[in-house]
């Protein structure tokens, strides 16, 4: 899956269950099946970003794409219960990975890699600002995309209320929380982490149960998203398989 492009092609996308990133309309083009296909983004809540049309054509060169294009994902998206669902139907506390608006598709693909790596359970993107699963996230994840569920939601802060009141606890990355490994990570637990600029949003990291760190003796104070929230996941994992933390 990747782009598709025509006006057909992209009503047909929109009649059928693909899941559907983006559609690109030159400006301009408002008649005919056009409007119908604006309609019908509209009604999926599907976001419609107005081009020029040359931005089209340098996407699509030599093509007839007739003012009309799609990002449709990589993979399918799910409902965030199921994957809560289906970590207890197995006997596992849950364990989730929240990305609060990243942006970088391959951040995304690496926190994919580890995901799996660690068993985590799966994870959950907002449908704004932030990277959805398109082919450059697939290609980062080296396969892990195909194992991985991730739900993609319209409001995070929603969900994070809905996990706690499931018993569900949420640790948000930041460089000002206590160091992970002095905090207990076991039980059922989310980790969230932040853009790789901006960090945790504001009414996001006040929806935490607590923030958590990650050590750090170097003379730079960060990590990259992907590599933060790997590390995070192994002191899970370690937590987890040592019969505690701390």
């Amino acid at each position: 899956m990747g782009d598709i492009f025509g006006r057909n092609p992209v009503m047909e996308a929109l009649k059928s269950n693909r899941t559907i990133n983006k559609i690109w309309l030159a400006k301009g083009e408002q008649k005919g099946s056009v409007r119908e296909i604006v309609a019908l983004a509209k009604e999926k809540r599907i976001a419609v970003q107005m081009v020029e049309r040359s931005k089209l054509d340098k996407m699509f060169p030599h093509e007839n794409h007739q003012g009309v294009a799609a990002s449709v994902a990589s993979a399918d998206y799910v409902a965030w219960q199921d994957i809560v669902d289906a970590a207890r139907q197995k006997g596992e506390d849950p364990l989730l990975v929240i990305l609060d608006e990243l942006e970088d598709p391959h951040n995304l693909g690496a926190i994919l890699r580890s995901v799996d790596a660690v068993g985590a359970h799966g994870v959950i993107i907002p449908k704004r600002r932030a990277v959805p699963l398109t082919d450059g996230v697939a290609k980062a994840s080296a396969g892990a995309i195909e194992h991985v569920p991730v739900a993609r939601v319209s409001n995070l802060v929603q969900v994070i209320e809905e996990l706690k009141k499931q018993g569900i606890w949420i640790a948000g990355a930041d460089l000002h929380g206590e160091y992970m490994h002095k905090q207990d990570l076991t039980g059922p637990l989310a980790i969230v982490v932040g853009s790789e600029g901006k960090g945790l949003g504001k009414l996001v990291r006040e929806s935490c149960d607590y923030v958590v760190s990650i050590p750090m003796q170097g003379k730079i104070n960060s990590l990259n998203a992907s590599v933060a929230t790997g590390v995070l996941l192994y002191e899970v994992y370690r937590q987890r398989n040592a019969g505690g933390g701390r």
